[in-house]
């Protein structure tokens, strides 16, 4: 017996108009809505559920968030002037200026990072 990585489970309070930020934004891939409330995302290998839910309170900056999705990209100049052009907003680092930290639309903390360069 053994156990593997399934997915990751993002509670919002919105999640049909959630998964818009994470399609347009962020660039996954719509794969179901499930009994028209909960939404199925991937990119590559890797799948979200954004699922119903009261999410806490976001915390002021990553540092005290409870957890963090770390995104990769091998140019972080580039990729950051995209999510810009898009409509992203930054929220400072994670204390070195090579790992830019955002948020989801519900408090999510997020990390982009050139892990090249980190």
């Amino acid at each position: 017996m053994s156990t593997k990585f399934g997915h990751i489970e993002l509670f919002v309070k919105e999640p049909l108009k959630t998964k818009d930020f994470y399609i347009d934004i962020l660039g996954f891939n719509l794969d179901t809505i499930q009994h028209n409330k909960i939404v199925w995302l991937y990119k590559e290998d890797k799948i979200i559920m954004l699922r119903p839910g009261n999410p806490a309170a976001a915390a002021q900056n990553y540092q005290s968030a409870r957890s963090g999705l770390v995104l990769y990209t091998d140019d972080l100049e580039a990729e950051a002037a995209k999510l810009k052009s898009l409509g992203l907003e930054f929220k400072g680092t994670d204390g070195s200026d090579s790992c830019l930290t955002f948020t989801d639309p519900d408090g999510n903390w997020f990390q982009l990072v050139d892990p090249d360069h980190a």
